[in-house]
């Protein structure tokens, strides 16, 4: 059971949080341009959103680009800093990603795709490299093509994001094509995940029964519920232990990213994160409360840990 990569979610704050909890069996950073690493001054803003502690491994660095020499240097990076894997994404739709020719855009290209893989695993020293992707670009016609060209470089892990590019997150995951997956792979050893609609950890193991992959990465059903690993609901938290922790992950938050805090907005300067990030989390944290969209509202308007607590304590 694998904890997605989330952009501006799954920092190593939370990912401390979620372990104490219920630690999933693998986790992955942020997505991490490797061509900022290769970069001084990028790599001087970026190292943050490769920090992790002992208490998240085995953790794995993801990384995106279309520059084999880029992301090789960059898996030497993160092979030095200690970390378990590298990932390479190549499923992300942003525009800007998809501009220099990385994330999603490299399905489209998979002599370049192969490049880069291969670049990962010669940086990396020997550590597992993974590649999380799509069935295609535009439509799921693409799926057998596009796979079998990464199966040639033997990643040691595909994670497989049961939608296309073009489909986003707007239908439903087609997980019919997990079976697909499996029957591709043949008796070659990388290992099997699938991802896309997972809601908790039961879906996740009848998901992995009935297609024979041998992990499931779950993402967006962790809002919320930090909990989700221990197999338990928002609805199962007692609301004080809600508040506890989403206290607890604002504190956290503000102590290890936040510079130059305002009460408006929770400014941030270079190396650091806007206070801003944290209000995604409050609605999900919230969910179920009788006053529920005042209270989004007010914490919403909070630009730091004191301001967040005192609007807890008033509608507590």
């Amino acid at each position: 059971m694998i904890m997605a990569p989330l952009a501006d979610v799954t920092d190593s704050v939370f990912r401390r949080l979620i372990a104490e909890q219920a630690r999933p069996d693998v986790m992955y950073t942020e997505f991490v341009s490797a061509d900022g690493l290769c970069h001084p001054k990028g790599r001087e803003k970026l190292l943050i959103d490769l920090k992790y502690t002992e208490l998240e491994r085995p953790i794995v660095a993801q990384l995106f680009t279309g520059k084999p020499e880029k992301i090789r240097e960059a898996a030497q990076l993160c092979a030095e800093l200690g970390f378990d894997g590298i990932d390479i994404n190549m499923g992300c739709p942003d525009r800007k990603v998809e501009k220099q020719g990385a994330g999603a855009a490299l399905i489209k290209d998979p002599t370049r795709a192969q490049a880069v893989i291969r670049a990962a695993q010669e940086g990396a020293g020997g550590l597992p490299v993974s590649v999380k992707t799509r069935l295609g670009y535009s439509s799921t016609d693409e799926f057998e093509k596009w796979i079998s060209a990464v199966f040639e470089t033997e990643p040691a892990v595909v994670i497989l994001h049961m939608r296309t590019r073009e489909e986003m997150s707007k239908v439903p995951a087609h997980w019919e094509f997990a079976r697909k997956l499996v029957e591709l792979r043949g008796d070659r050893k990388t290992l099997l995940a699938g991802n896309g609609d997972v809601v908790d950890l039961t879906d996740a193991r009848i998901k992995a029964a009935e297609s024979g992959l041998d992990g499931i990465m779950l993402g967006r059903a962790i809002f919320g519920n930090p909990w989700l690993f221990a197999g338990k609901h928002r609805e199962d938290i007692p609301y004080p232990e809600r508040m506890r922790v989403m206290l607890e992950h604002t504190k956290r938050f503000e102590d290890a990213y936040v510079r130059n805090k305002t009460s408006a907005g929770g400014g941030s300067s270079s190396g650091g994160k806007n206070f801003a990030i944290m209000r995604k989390f409050y609605g999900e944290y919230i969910a179920g409360h009788p006053h529920a969209k005042q209270f989004r509202e007010d914490l919403i308007g909070c630009g730091g840990y004191e301001e967040v607590e005192e609007v807890v304590r008033k509608h507590s």
